[in-house]
């Protein structure tokens, strides 16, 4: 790897970020085109169903007579297949591009590598693990969902000084900061749903929606077991898509789904087995102490970020321990402090 492939596929990695919320469930990915080290094109995948990173790079060419002679970097192993649009592995041979540059192999069985043996059987210089590790975690969601055939999971909560949730008897208290509160909901835009337990839907009555932030609404989930909630609660105001996972039965009307686990086996991986199936790619989960403790018990998580105020409250219901885990990152967000654990750091 040359210090210009490394700068062309940073560079193109910054532009898949900016696809972060609107893809899903299919990956983010960037694509420069350069001639002679200069950039001459560049475009990321912008929203699901549209043009991909490679399309809106070509039609970016202001010459096209370059690209017989130009270098392709893409984050992502041009897809083979027809899926909402044509392959770009063919676009790519079409346009007579003699060397492309892929970051990380996608695993995802419709493609797997023959994106890039297609390539390589038409004459391509394929040149693959340019920044493989910064792909990974760039595409952490896409990748844990098509290798472990779940959603990714990331826990959150914010809790005081001395290590609370809430006041006494789940009542609502005012933990974190403005900086943080944006910070929330920028994560929800970032995450395809969100996911909270009876208690906290019937304490806190969230929206679950994004309001300080700039992004898509996530699908609402909310487990109702016994169908105990209020319906003038906000979660059922069918302003966006929700599920209810419970163990009774109830028709789905228009935004709001049903969907009935049966008693008799774990409750977390009958939701996240029928997320999967749905296409879910991530969940962001907003839950109390019983949820959260739950999944952590189950090792059913691969990202916790923890709010930590200054505020003391000096009783009320106790957050999540997390004993002896490696902190993965720490950094200060207005008065508040953030701390990131990775249940797998090797991205």
């Amino acid at each position: 790897m040359t210090a210009v492939d490394d700068l062309m596929m940073r560079r193109a990695l910054d532009l898949a970020r900016l696809g972060t919320g609107y893809t899903r469930p299919n990956p983010l990915v960037g694509c420069v085109i350069t001639h002679q080290g200069r950039i001459i094109g560049e475009g990321w995948h912008r929203q699901y169903g549209g043009p991909h990173a490679e399309v809106n790079a070509l039609e970016s060419v202001s010459e096209p007579a370059l690209l017989p002679h130009s270098r392709v970097y893409v984050t992502l192993e041009p897809c083979s297949h027809h899926g909402k649009t044509p392959p770009c592995a063919d676009l790519l041979i079409a346009k007579g591009i003699p060397e492309v540059v892929v970051c990380n192999l996608d695993p995802n069985p419709l493609v797997a590598g023959s994106g890039l043996a297609k390539l390589r059987a038409a004459g391509v210089q394929v040149e693959t693990g340019v920044l493989e590790a910064e792909g990974r975690w760039l595409n952490r969601r896409f990748f844990t969902f098509q290798e472990q055939k779940r959603p990714y999971i990331v826990l959150k909560w914010a809790e005081t000084a001395d290590g609370f949730l809430s006041g006494r008897f789940y009542q609502p208290v005012q933990i974190s900061g403005n900086l943080a509160r944006m910070a929330v909901h920028q994560w929800r835009g970032e995450e395809h749903a969100i996911l909270v337990g009876t208690r906290t839907a019937l304490h806190d009555n969230p929206q679950l929606n994004v309001r300080e932030w700039p992004g898509p609404a996530p699908i609402r989930i909310v487990i109702d077991k016994n169908l105990s909630l209020p319906p003038t609660h906000h979660l059922f105001d069918g302003s966006q898509p929700t599920l209810v996972y419970t163990y009774r039965q109830r028709a789905t009307t228009g935004n709001l789904g049903y969907v009935k686990l049966s008693e008799a086996d774990d409750l977390f991986p009958q939701i996240m087995d029928n997320l999967y199936r749905r296409n879910v790619q991530s969940v962001l989960v907003e839950g109390g102490p019983t949820v959260l403790n739950t999944l952590l018990a189950d090792g059913l998580w691969d990202e916790i970020r923890v709010l930590r105020s200054v505020n003391h409250l000096g009783a009320g219901v106790a957050a999540p321990r997390l004993g002896l885990m490696g902190l993965h990152e720490q950094f200060p967000l207005g008065s508040d402090q953030v701390y990131v654990y990775l249940k797998n750091d090797g991205y």
